[in-house]
């Protein structure tokens, strides 16, 4: 477990500053899955917070239940699973149906970032190296999870091989090797149109920007062999013909190795951008840093036991996937408000507040709350199948409370289901 202290503090979410600089990443309101920053880590590396101690003032808050109820009887929220908590004195303020489980869609990726910033440190990095034996004309890439990989790596790995001299007639063969993870490559309740529809790749510990084909980032087509174009990325720089996968050879030596971001960027972007990729990615570190075995299994498995030792009610929990993609997950809203609650007033978790998008100003909530009060205040993840929007994080009121809220939406229309959680969230601001 991470090395941390334990403060039991009220906070506040300084969000204000946070919507006018970011703004500019225009992350549509309708897209679950959006951009990757593959920019080079600061150093030294760090996460970027956005919460501050503060001193909790009195509020009436005795009109809220009522406001939140008639609210709750939209037409745009048929099953409805949320509640409200006060983080200043833990009070359960409101909720409705919050022990039922539901599809939480991307909400889910609440638990995989809480779990995975109980055990994992927010410096640690990925690190994939190249490995060559004596007198041989193959290199093999030791794949370690490093679904960010980029062009520049590709180059950098390159530049390395030639300049270690290995392979006096050079490499004529470039293999990788993806044994550090296990299992299968897509989760139960995948749709099998996903990884053509852009929203995720077949889980292999090497990718390059998430295995998109044609770009960067954003919802393009991604490949069915991610790992394998590592390899051929790397084999078209060093003019190695052939390409395939195979496990590193006893003997071997590193010549060459890249690292990827430190923990702490990666998790921001993955909850900021609701990225389907690098949330299964770190749920297979966090497996790892669990002794458990680095697959949809065992991650799953690894989230709800981390979670259930830190003290939060699993109970009926059902997890398929850590991104949310699968429809066989089942989560309650009040556990997704509760660890939120716990990371607005316990250092192990703060971190997690600082990964969620900020509501008018960036992520995957950038052009929602146009008009609402809550734009600037509201800090929240988001989440998205068919029927089903989710909602989950922070309010800051106006007497400086923090609220942790959940509004979870199955069978609904989306768009007035958004309209609805945005307004309820809203709310919470005039507190």
């Amino acid at each position: 477990m991470k090395a941390k202290h334990v403060a039991w503090i009220a906070v506040t979410v300084i969000t204000a500053a946070a919507v006018g600089s970011t703004a500019a990443l225009g992350v549509a309101v309708h897209q679950e899955y959006s951009e990757l920053d593959h920019g080079q880590a600061p150093q030294p590396p760090e996460v970027n917070q956005l919460v501050q101690p503060q001193q909790p003032q009195a509020v009436d808050t005795s009109d809220m239940p009522a406001r939140l109820d008639e609210m709750a009887q939209s037409p745009a929220l048929p099953t409805l699973g949320a509640q409200v908590i006060n983080t200043s004195t833990g009070e359960v303020l409101w909720e409705h149906d919050a022990q039922e489980a539901l599809i939480p869609a991307s909400s889910t990726k609440v638990l995989t970032a809480a779990a995975a910033a109980l055990l994992i440190d927010d410096n640690e990095k990925l690190k994939t190296e190249v490995l060559h034996t004596p007198g041989s004309n193959t290199v093999v890439i030791k794949a370690a999870g490093d679904v960010w990989m980029t062009a520049e790596q590709m180059d950098e790995l390159a530049e390395e091989i030639q300049s270690s001299g290995a392979g006096a007639d050079g490499i004529d063969s470039v293999l990788i090797d993806t044994s550090i993870w296990s299992g299968d490559d897509q989760a139960p309740g995948w749709d099998p149109t996903n990884v053509d529809g852009g929203f995720v790749a077949p889980m292999q510990p090497a990718m390059l920007y998430g295995g998109r084909i044609g770009d960067t980032q954003g919802d393009v087509p991604r490949s069915h062999t991610p790992a394998v174009d590592v390899a051929s990325a790397l084999a078209k720089r060093i003019d190695a013909p052939n390409v395939g996968t195979g496990e590193v050879p006893e003997g071997a030596e590193p010549i060459a190795a890249v690292e990827s971001e430190p923990f702490g960027i990666r998790a921001e972007q993955m909850m900021k951008h609701s990225d389907n990729v690098m949330a299964e990615a770190i749920a297979r570190e966090l497996a790892r840093a669990a002794g458990a075995e680095p697959s949809f299994e065992g991650a799953t498995k690894a989230t709800l036991k981390t979670l259930s030792d830190a003290s939060f009610n699993t109970e009926g929990i059902t997890i398929m996937d850590n991104s949310g993609l699968s429809e066989d997950n089942r989560i309650t809203a009040d556990l997704l408000t509760r660890i939120i609650a716990d990371a607005a007033t316990n250092e192990l978790l703060r971190e997690v507040l600082g990964y969620l998008p900020v509501a008018g100003g960036e992520g995957t909530l950038t052009d929602r709350y146009a008009d609402l009060s809550g734009k600037g205040f509201v800090r929240a993840k988001t989440g998205t199948l068919t029927g089903v929007s989710a909602l989950s994080g922070t309010a800051l009121g106006e007497s400086g409370t923090v609220y942790a809220f959940t509004f979870l939406v199955n069978d609904g229309d989306i768009l007035g289901a958004r309209q609805a959680q945005d307004a309820m969230a809203s709310v919470l601001r005039e507190y």
